[in-house]
């Protein structure tokens, strides 16, 4: 049970950092949820998690990187192998070696085997940081995909250099020419083996549905065990695991591409469980390691034995140390590329961000508590506290570098080119949802795709104007909702009027009022709004069953349609006339053109047109409009993870997309 609550907790402190940050966006979600952790661990009514190293490996380092070579596009990767391998191999053992003794003549009471195992599991940068803090700048897509690759590969060249410099430490016993080989031994056969082994896999799934068997639950089952199977199968024959599920979700994803069928439910049930256990994992990482850092913190604070400004110059200098020799590095390759005409000349710019972006995260810790207690003659293993701190240390001292420089750094998009890549994103976008409803077009609701699918072409021919764009934002944009809200609650009051006189169908009138109950909700952000929804919602649900007026189940379809026609018309003159009331100078242009629309509704509807008051032509319309703005919302947020938009114009799409929607539901 404890368990259970522990476990518990730490998924409402993944869910609260996330309210935080929306209120503080400033403060990165990660730095969020490690202080949330400290608090509860701190707190007399707290929890407490010991963390095990192998079972933290094999939990959440395993599917993450799984999911991230499933993810990560494969062509830039390939085209980016240099840089990533001189940064995931080269940089490594730069760092294990300069940082080591470095570490040794910084804190002599250091060993030098142990401080190389210091500068190891130091040197290593960590995907999920990575990703998090990406997440908040607009990186240049080449040094995001760098940083991307780095992070799945280096991992695997730290922690074995780690078990290395471990074991000299522990036996006295170190050769390098047996540890080369170990490590190309290690790291080409965990690529191999997780490479083969998700291969056969997919291949038993493909066996599967040749049986028969097209459960998408059961698959998908195959699918989440799959990097679990591949870790620990590589690291109990000796390999690297981390390589392994890394190249098992790069085979994964190939396969799948070049799959004969396609499989639409299987790949939407796929992303949508990959993507909530990849969220509960990333924030489970940060939490736990909030969880860690008083435990660690503690015996060294505690300790009368160390200095503690001492032991805070030395996570600094080492900090500054692994940013610098990053640094050096990246200039030194970027200088070397560029003097031999491989690529243009390194902006000083991108050099800093890609330098600042090599934050450290739970997989130093976990690496450092893996360090045994004893050594084979039975002694201390020296400075294992002070090792365990520093670690602790410089995780947090990158990661508050990061999420302070990086956003002063990296400029904001500049003008025109936020312009053109919002153009360009909310045209993928359009066509992502006209797309998906063109999916769902049968013989039922031809209609309903086709009214739909107009619609989004002329809003997206609307926004290509830059009148349109700049109202958009503006205060017109303001003035044009606030009227809309008015023209609503005059139509609903116009239907609630012919409801109590007995002149409308009870049904019809129920119907056009849950339908703009769904218009000024979408309309409006506030909570209140949303209240008063649905309070009117259940009033009206209970007022019908003492309602003595019932439907006429008799009532022929001819004059239900002519019925829903006329209170369309009634609804729209109703709005028109609360409008006109309130218009004055100041609001005429946004009023007049709401007023267009329902006029221009009204004479459609006197002409004859009957889809726009056809009950089940609505309905089906509305849930394809639900459906389209979905995906939109979808395509924005997909657009922002893999780098192609920046934060602000992904915040800026959805301010578009919120009022696309209302406008959209408002033209039902």
């Amino acid at each position: 049970m404890e368990l259970f609550i522990t476990i518990l907790i730490m998924l409402i402190i993944i869910g609260l950092s996330n309210v935080i940050n929306r209120f503080v966006p400033l403060i990165p979600v990660p730095l969020i949820q490690i202080a949330l952790g400290v608090v509860f661990e701190v707190v007399p009514f707290g929890i407490h998690l010991d963390l095990n190293p192998e079972l933290f490996f094999v939990l959440f380092i395993a599917p993450l990187l799984y999911n991230d070579g499933r993810k990560t596009p494969r062509d830039e990767l390939w085209s980016l192998r240099t840089p990533i391998l001189l940064l995931a191999l080269g940089l490594v053992f730069l760092t294990v070696l300069v940082a080591g003794y470095g570490i040794h003549m910084l804190i002599p009471s250091i060993p030098l085997p142990a401080a190389f195992a210091l500068a190891a599991i130091l040197s290593p940068t960590d995907a999920v940081a990575v990703g998090a803090m990406a997440e908040r700048v607009h990186l240049p897509k080449s040094i995001l995909r760098t940083l991307e690759g780095e992070a799945l590969m280096n991992d695997a060249s730290g922690l074995v250099a780690f078990k290395f410099a471990l074991a000299a430490t522990v036996t006295g016993v170190f050769s390098l020419a047996d540890a080369s080989i170990s490590f190309v031994v290690i790291a080409v056969g965990g690529l191999l083996l997780g490479a083969v082994m998700s291969f056969l896999i997919r291949k038993i799934g493909v066996l599967l549905r040749r049986l028969g068997m097209e459960d998408v639950t059961v698959h998908m089952l195959i699918q989440i065990i799959t990097p679990f199977i591949i870790y620990l199968v590589s690291e109990e024959l000796g390999l690297s695991g981390i390589l392994a599920v890394v190249a098992g979700g790069i085979i994964h994803a190939i396969d799948r591409d070049r799959a004969d069928t396609i499989q639409p439910k299987m790949q939407i049930v796929a992303e949508s469980t990959w993507t909530v256990i990849v969220y509960i994992l990333n924030g489970l990482v940060f939490v736990i390691l909030g969880l860690q850092l008083p435990n660690v913190i503690s015996k060294i604070w505690e300790n009368d034995a160390f200095n503690h400004v001492q032991i805070m110059t030395y996570i600094f200098i080492i900090t500054l140390m692994l940013f610098v020799l990053r640094f050096l590095w990246i200039y030194a390759f970027e200088t070397t590329a560029w003097k031999m005409n491989k690529q243009e000349k390194p902006f000083m710019k991108h050099i800093i961000l890609t330098t600042l972006s090599g934050v450290r995260g739970a997989v130093t810790l976990a690496g450092a508590f893996s360090i045994p207690f004893v050594l084979m003659d039975g002694s201390p293993f020296p400075e294992r506290d002070l090792i365990l701190f520093i670690s602790a240390g410089v995780i947090l001292l990158t990661l508050i570098t990061a999420s302070i420089a990086l956003p002063l750094i990296a400029d904001k998009e500049e003008k025109a080119g936020a312009d053109v890549a919002q153009v360009r994103a909310l045209t993928k976008i359009f066509d992502r949802s006209i797309q998906v409803v063109k999916a769902e077009m049968n013989d039922d609701n031809k209609a309903a795709v086709l009214s739909v699918i107009a619609d989004l072409n002329k809003y997206l021919n609307r926004y290509s104007t830059q009148d349109d764009k700049k109202k958009w934002g503006s205060h017109f944009q303001k003035q044009e909702m606030s009227i809309r809200t008015k023209a609503i609650h005059a139509e609903r009051k116009e239907i609630e009027h012919l409801l109590k006189t007995g002149e409308v169908n009870e049904e019809l009138g129920m119907f056009y009022l849950k339908v703009l109950d769904r218009r000024e909700i979408v309309m409006s952000s506030r909570m209140k709004s949303q209240i008063w929804s649905s309070l009117r919602s259940i009033g009206r649900t209970i007022g019908r069953v003492f309602m003595k007026k019932q439907m006429d189940p008799s009532n022929p379809m001819r004059e239900r349609v002519n019925a829903s026609r006329n209170l369309r018309i009634q609804t729209c003159e109703s709005a028109i006339t609360a409008i006109r009331s309130q218009m004055n100078d100041e609001n005429r242009a946004a009023s007049l053109t709401i007023i267009s629309h329902y006029e221009r509704i009204i004479f459609m509807l006197r002409a004859g047109d009957t889809e726009l008051d056809d009950n089940a032509f609505n309905e089906k319309k509305l849930e394809l409009q639900i459906k389209a703005i979905q995906e939109q919302r979808n395509t924005v947020q997909e657009l922002f993870e893999t780098g192609d938009i920046h934060r602000n114009t992904a915040a800026s799409l959805r301010h578009y997309i919120n009022n696309l929607e209302s406008n959209l539901l408002s033209e039902e």
